[in-house]
């Protein structure tokens, strides 16, 4: 066979290489074009004002993510057919039957058309971004991912869990705009609860004024007042105004700062206690009946152990929720 023979095919092959490299330069101009856009467009609606630099940019994340997906599938699916059409494929008649496989594959996919169309509003609605922290169907965790299909959550044990865009039926977004820590702080009915609602406050200003919490703190802390009366103590609530996913941090050092303070200034923070009372017609002889009573009735593990001096009917304490009687 003459060597003239092979040159259709050598340029077909060609043809086939060029696309395919086309489609990999292009795919890297689109990521480049998406990156600048996504930067560009949160510096100039930051100047704007309104809302802070770092929301703008997980929401341009999220929606540069899908932008980017969804226009590098149809670069590589344009390639891929230009490919075919080299090779001696009729690409016309199968254009039309994906497009008839497209509208059976739609009937029988409502499914997948419905979390389309939710994920659409997910990011048109601005309801979740890229890095919020959120409740969806009762599981929290951190937002990975937002694609049209699926939402992506990373729980705080590192479990990754993945939502049907279309099976959402109730989200919480825990970092939108500003966080709110709120604290219940729990004192005995016997303390003065204006002398801890100025306690909290005093609290309050020095970890607003201490770094790194004096950035994340967007308001003085905010005493709410007496919220309830719990079974052994009254339960003072307060919160503290903080930039998103600043909560916690700033929460942690308030709870830490409370113990200390609160034990400095003598005032009581109850916890719970549990007491049996062992009421029998014989004597006990030995502190090892008194502790098998004691795990029977709280079906407690082997470590514990009941405090007792005496081998009559004791009152051992131990430090639970509740008071239970054994007769």
């Amino acid at each position: 066979m003459k060597i003239e023979s092979y040159v259709p095919y050598a340029l077909d092959a060609a043809r086939i290489v060029f696309i395919f490299l086309f489609a990999w330069v292009l795919t890297i101009v689109v990521e480049r074009t998406i990156r600048t856009f996504r930067k560009y467009s949160t510096r100039m609606m930051s100047k704007s004002g309104g809302v802070t630099e770092f929301e703008l940019e997980k929401r341009a994340q999220t929606i540069s993510s899908v932008a980017r997906n969804s226009l590098v599938f149809l670069i590589w699916t344009i390639a891929i057919l230009m490919a075919l059409q080299k090779l001696g494929f009729e690409i016309g008649p199968l254009i039309a039957s994906l497009g008839v496989a497209g509208v059976a594959i739609g009937f029988g996919a409502q499914n997948v058309v419905k979390d389309v169309l939710a994920g659409m509003f997910l990011l048109i609605e601005n309801q979740i971004r890229v890095n919020d922290v959120a409740i969806i169907n009762g599981q929290g965790g951190l937002v990975e991912e937002i694609n049209l299909r699926t939402t992506v959550l990373r729980a705080e044990n590192g479990a990754v869990h993945i939502f049907p865009n279309g099976g959402i039926t109730s989200l919480a977004n825990l970092t939108r705009d500003y966080s709110y820590y709120v604290f219940e702080v729990g004192v005995d009915y016997k303390e003065d609860t204006d002398q801890v609602a100025a306690e909290l406050q005093r609290i309050g200003t020095e970890v607003a004024a201490d770094e790194p919490f004096k950035t994340a703190i967007l308001a003085p802390l905010e005493i709410i007042g007496v919220d309830k009366f719990a079974d052994s103590a009254v339960i003072v609530k307060a919160r503290f105004k903080t930039l998103p996913g600043k909560q916690w941090t700033v929460g942690r050092e308030m709870n830490r700062r409370i113990k200390k303070k609160f034990e400095e200034a003598g005032i009581n923070m109850p916890f719970p206690t549990r007491t049996i009372h062992l009421e029998n017609g014989s004597s006990m002889d030995s502190r090892s009946e008194i502790e098998a009573i004691v795990r029977e009735v709280l079906k407690q593990p082997e470590s514990i152990s009941a405090e007792t001096s005496s081998p009559k009917p004791a009152t051992p304490q131990l430090p639970e929720s509740d008071r239970a009687s054994n007769r």
